[in-house]
């Protein structure tokens, strides 16, 4: 028996009534099956595929990241006072010397198809903008006083000062991620974003000085922000093509749900509904990360839920001897599910998906 063929070709409405007209095909099974493929057709381009796998874990890609990593550290963390004896002026040339070749090596290595040290190379480009802004403003004399006198300060100091670096370092990474389109730039705008929600913090607190709770606060509503941001931009990216069909919102999604948890997790609360509320919130992180295919999520809320098992061991149920057994079978009880889960995990992601829009499900 010879092999079937897989070749494809393209079949018109004219085709299926000249198949009519010769007797192959009844008008009615023409009309279904043209009723059939469009509607085929229509779904294979409505529904979103999964987004393209990221890098692998390879001993190659281990030395793109740390060497980046490194070089990003060099030129934001760990640049040292010295720097200052270049003064305003001459730390302006070389960040702005050190942006372009980065640029211009990027767009060589993306030419090459290396995406991965490409992305790296874009990165650092984007995070020597703040250091570029702030020369330019102490140059220029436009730099508020009372503030720190020196760029290093930019990463370890609150301050509502950092504001005019932040929001130019916004803006020119959405300029470079829409020129490269490399979704590891969008590393240095989730962590501008996170500098950002302190320092509006501390602008807001001038007139009452520092207060614990009201950062804490903040954070929760910029965690909800962002990851909000961050649930637009992966309904954006499964629904595009090309190169914009990758995966931009990881970052985003990273850092909104640590500020989000840690926001909620500070958050002091006196009564027993209260903190039985953050366990189901805690709960629903972890069947939402499910349903989206986000861990960070899982992950956070399940350390929700053992913290909230931890205070009831610690605290409601100290002197109770049942407890540790109930403990015990409710540990066991969570390893079953795990086991169940895994079994069936396909069709809970599928039926849980099924409550989500098309663009976050999931494939």
């Amino acid at each position: 028996m010879s092999e079937p063929q897989s070749d494809s070709v393209s079949v018109s409405q004219a085709d299926l009534q000249a198949a009519v007209r010769e007797g192959l095909i009844t008008g009615q099974q023409s009309q279904q099956l043209w009723a059939r493929w469009v509607a085929k057709v229509r779904v294979q381009t409505t529904v979103p595929a999964s987004l393209p796998a990221g890098p692998r874990f390879s001993f190659t890609n281990v030395l793109y990241y740390f060497g980046g990593l490194v070089a990003i550290g060099a030129m934001t963390l760990f640049m040292t006072l010295g720097w200052q004896q270049f003064g305003d002026w001459g730390l302006l040339a070389i960040a702005l010397g050190y942006l372009v070749a980065c640029l211009l090596v990027a767009d060589h290595l993306k030419g090459r198809g290396l995406g991965t040290p490409a992305g790296i190379l874009a990165t650092l480009a984007v995070c020597l903008v703040p250091l570029a802004l702030w020369a330019l403003q102490s140059g220029l004399g436009q730099w508020p006083p009372g503030g720190p006198s020196n760029y290093k300060a930019y990463h370890t100091q609150i301050d509502w000062r950092w504001l005019t670096l932040e929001f130019g370092t916004l803006a020119a990474a959405v300029v470079m991620l829409w020129r490269y389109r490399l979704p590891f730039m969008v590393m240095p705008v989730a962590v501008t974003v996170w500098y950002m929600y302190m320092d509006v913090a501390s602008l807001l607190m001038q007139q009452a000085g520092f207060e614990y709770k009201f950062m804490r606060d903040m954070s929760l509503v910029f965690g909800i922000g962002l990851c909000l941001l961050a649930l637009w931009v992966d309904v954006r990216s499964r629904l595009a093509s090309g190169e914009w069909r990758q995966d931009f919102a990881f970052w985003l999604y990273i850092f909104g749900a640590l500020m989000f948890w840690g926001g909620l997790s500070l958050q002091d609360s006196g009564s027993q509904l209260g903190k039985a509320l953050y366990a189901l919130i805690n709960v629903g992180l972890v069947f939402g990360g499910a349903a989206i295919g986000r861990r960070v999520f899982t992950v956070l809320g399940a350390f929700g839920v053992a913290g909230y098992l931890a205070y009831l061991s610690h605290r409601v149920f100290r002197d109770s001897l049942m407890f540790p057994f109930a403990l015990t079978l409710l540990g066991l009880a969570v390893v079953a599910l795990g086991i169940w889960w895994q079994r069936h995990e396909k069709q809970i992601e599928a039926r849980l998906s099924g409550w989500l829009p098309a663009g976050l499900r999931p494939r």
